[in-house]
């Protein structure tokens, strides 16, 4: 049974004041009992990431007249983009809905709704009978991305021990990886089988019941239990019992003793900065609030503009240029990616919570920027040395899936006030899918505008500005509370 005390709190409040010195009392838990807690809204990420793994060769058999089975298959540029991006569409309306409905609903109930639309979606579109259901379905399913990506971090960052909180969401990003990668895996597998594609697409099926029959099995989060009895929409006593009970399933406590005095700091923790108001939505951009919207939202724009989407797709034409060819090469090379960035994402897991966010993203971000240039002048002045370009793109998807890809979800899924922390990670989540929507669609005609290497060249400089906005803004948060962190903005 791990026991590990978290520092004390520094010291903190509203959006404006400050309040009383707090020390966390130790947290005690066994491991076995915080793992499923963790498990069924990580299945949220992976299905996110085996939409984008199976989309990849779901296309290609889609417009294959030989294995598409369909008689639509001769599919349009914009066709096929509605597909690709169908689903990102859906996941930005899913997070503009979150905005509204995430604090009425709670996070558990929130991933049971994501869980439904993710086997609503995966279904209509594995049995799509004609171009527009399948869009329907694909919009449906991005839905349950943008509700499961808002939630699913803040169920694990409120109900996970501090001592292991940053692992376990830094663990959901291991999960959009698999994902990632079993998608390219089912790819490889039906990509030349009839209708391959919609297998590809009902594989995800059963992930979804599991995930909705596993958060019906799960407790509320504690502490927005208490959130809700702070702000008059219960009788507190009746809900600190409740949230004690929820909490001792949680950590595998036997007893409600062992649990209580951590009950007891969250609901004088909320007295003292006047959580018991309801959230408005002008406090999101005031005080201390603020400094955790230019934190997560910057964390997360950051992550798309320093061009992820871009060098991902990108990554085809380098391998080509290093002598892989073919589609059979290009669906390997896909898997090998994936478990790089698979084996990247783990080695973050482990270290989160001993080296801390900051080290990480530091040092991932400066190996990010430098295989930008690196890429840069492979396109400008090195044409003839694709190894350089091999390089950079195997430099840049280690280094990325070490910094930017888990823990930017980690840190907004921290930084937020609890009565704000709903609305304010949609807004954060909202900035993570429309800046990819950005770097997407914006990419070729800046392509053609300046040239491939000037490109790479710019997102290497936003890279280089990133490192200063995580050495100047981003705090470190290893160790902490939510309650700490919160006081400590």
């Amino acid at each position: 049974m791990a026991d590990k005390s978290p520092a004390a709190i520094r010291g903190g409040g509203d959006c404006e004041g400050t309040a009383p010195l707090l020390l966390a009392p130790h947290e005690r838990y066994r491991r076995s009992a915080a793992v499923l807690p963790f498990l069924f809204p990580a299945l949220g990420g992976l299905l996110y990431g085996y939409d984008i793994g199976a989309t990849s060769g779901a296309t290609i058999a889609l417009k294959s007249s030989t294995f598409s089975g369909t008689t639509w298959y001769n599919l349009s540029s914009l066709q096929t983009g509605l597909v690709v991006s169908g689903s990102l569409y859906g996941a930005l309306i899913g997070s503009i809905l979150a905005f509204n409905i995430a604090d009425f609903l709670g996070r558990r109930r929130e991933l049971i709704v994501s869980s439904v639309s993710y086997l609503i979606g995966a279904l209509l579109t594995a049995a799509a009978p004609n171009f527009p259901i399948m869009v329907v379905g694909r919009f449906l399913y991005g839905i349950g991305i943008g509700l499961a990506m808002h939630a699913a971090p803040m169920y694990i960052a409120e109900t996970a021990p501090s001592q292991i909180r940053g692992m376990l969401i830094s663990l959901k990003e291991f999960f959009i990886v698999l994902g990632m990668l079993l998608g390219y895996i089912a790819g490889n597998l039906f990509v030349e089988v009839v209708s391959g594609w919609r297998y590809m697409y009902a594989t995800s099926t059963p992930l979804c019941v599991i995930m909705g029959v596993g958060m019906c099995w799960l407790p509320a989060s504690p502490r927005w239990l208490l959130l809700c009895a702070i702000q008059g929409k219960g009788n507190l006593n009746e809900t600190k019992e409740n949230a004690t009970r929820c909490l001792c399933q949680l950590r595998g406590q036997a007893s409600p003793d062992l649990v209580s005095e951590q009950v007891n700091l969250i609901v004088d923790e909320l007295s003292y900065v006047d959580q018991g108001r309801q959230a408005g939505f002008g406090e999101i951009f005031q005080g201390k609030c603020l400094k955790a919207m230019i934190i997560g939202c910057g964390l997360v724009f950051f992550q798309q503009v320093t061009g992820q989407p871009s060098v991902l797709y990108y990554a085809a034409t380098i391998l080509q240029s290093a002598g892989f060819s073919g589609a059979s090469d290009a669906t390997r090379v896909s898997i090998l990616l994936g478990l790089l960035k698979l084996i990247m994402t783990g080695v973050a897991v482990l270290v989160v919570d001993r080296l801390g966010r900051r080290p990480l993203l530091i040092g991932g971000v400066s190996g990010i920027a430098l295989s930008l240039f690196l890429l840069s002048s492979y396109y400008t002045l090195l044409k003839d040395a694709p190894y350089v370009a091999v390089i950079a793109l195997l430099l840049y998807v280690g280094c990325y899936q070490l910094s930017f890809g888990p823990i930017g979800w980690l840190m907004i899924s921290e930084v937020f006030p609890l009565r704000l922390r709903g609305r304010g990670l949609s807004i954060a989540v909202l900035v993570n899918f429309a800046s990819n929507a950005l770097v997407t669609f914006a990419f070729s005609p800046l392509e053609d505008l300046i040239g491939t290497g000037i490109l790479f060249s710019g997102f290497g400089v936003i890279a280089v500005a990133s490192l200063g906005f995580i050495f100047c803004i981003v705090p470190e948060t290893k160790g902490l509370t939510l309650e700490e962190i919160e006081a400590s903005l």
